[in-house]
Order: C-alpha cells, then structure tokens, then sequence
C-alpha cells in the first residue's frame, strides 16, 4: 500500500500552520513550526508572490495533508463528492471526515490520525461488530464504530483515551470512553468541521 513516508514535519512547514500530524509532539516546543516557522528547503524563507492557482493548490495540499489521504484518492474522493447532490466542496469534507481512521482520531481513540491509520490497519477496531482494518472506510449514520475486545486491555489505547478524555468530541459522534465504543449520530455538517479549510478554493481548482 503506498503512502507517505517523509518527515511529516516539513508538511507542516510547507503549509505554515500547525496540521497537528503527530499529536501530543504538535503542542510542545519540539514542534517544528515553533522551531523553524518556514517552507523546507533552500528557498524556504525566500517571499513569493502567490498566483491564484498557487492559492488553489495550497488549499488542496493542506486539506489533504490534514486526512492523510494521497494524491490519487483525494481525486477519488472530489469525484464521488461532484456526483452527489449538494456543495461539492462540503460533500468532499464529510466524506473526508467519514474515514475510519478519521472518526477512530476525532473519538479520542488516538492522538493523530496518522497513529489512528496506523491502529485500524493492525486490527484494534470493529465496524458494527465486525473487525475492520481498512482506515479508508466510510462510515454511515447510525454505525457503531468500538475497540476491539482483544484490544481493550491494550496500555497503549487506555492512555490515549485517558489523555484525551478532556477534549471535546465532535456533536455528530456519540462516544462511550467507559466501554470503548462510538456511535456516528449523524453524518457531519460543514460548521461541524472545525479544519481550516477553503473548500471553494479546491472546487475551483478541479473545475480548471
């Protein structure tokens, strides 16, 4: 399975904005925007004048970057969200926001959605009662979304859980930090989706 294994860390500093990839690390000094607030390389700190393209394209790397989905199934992605009724560029973040990994990481089961990714695909967690170690999945209303009973006496996901028992759980999850276990109350709405995104920005650039 392909995927990105640079320093994620130069993401960050390509974007200019924390993207919060590595968890708990992002909110102390040793995150590299707090260390070096520039793009990599030997032009980094070098002022460029952005063109509108530049913009658009700023605006889908970042987006991707948040999920930490590839080039090919961002595209993926956009197409299914074009061929549904509604805003293209809301329908593409729920459906961002439906990944397995994604909800396993905004129900407090890990600290990054990296670490997440890596969690589903070793088989900690269920998908309505049945093993589920796909990270790309897409979630649907009403699915219940658990750590696996092997996996509840894991030291690992009952630290993360206890870590983040204190950060707030999005309103379209129901989550029981008691029993492991999620429910998806209804799929999420664009102001329920607290990214900085520009979404417009994203339609406009798979529309040229």
């Amino acid at each position: 399975m392909a995927r990105y294994t640079d320093a994620v860390c130069k993401q960050c500093r390509r974007e200019g904005q924390k993207l919060f990839l590595k968890g708990e690390r992002c909110y102390t000094e040793k995150c590299a925007i707090s260390r070096r607030g520039y793009a990599p390389g030997q032009h980094g700190q070098s002022r460029k004048k952005v063109s509108e393209y530049g913009l658009q394209l700023r605006a889908k790397q970042k987006t991707r970057r948040f999920y930490g989905v590839l080039e090919s199934q961002f595209a993926k992605y956009f197409e299914m969200a074009d061929r549904q009724a509604g805003i293209t560029g809301e329908n593409l973040l729920q459906i961002l926001e439906s990944r397995m990994d994604n909800v396993v990481y905004r129900c407090g089961f890990a600290s990054s959605r990296k670490e997440a990714r890596q969690l589903v695909r070793h088989g900690h967690f269920t998908l309505n009662g049945k093993k589920a170690n796909i990270p790309s999945i897409l979630v649907k209303a009403s699915d219940v979304v658990a750590v696996a009973d092997s996996s509840k006496t894991s030291e690992k996901i009952k630290a993360v859980v206890e870590t983040n028992s204190a950060k707030p759980v999005p309103k379209w999850l129901e989550v029981n930090r008691e029993q492991l276990t999620a429910r998806i109350v209804e799929l999420p709405k664009r102001e329920d989706i607290d990214l900085d995104v520009e979404e417009h920005l994203i339609v406009e650039l798979y529309s040229k």
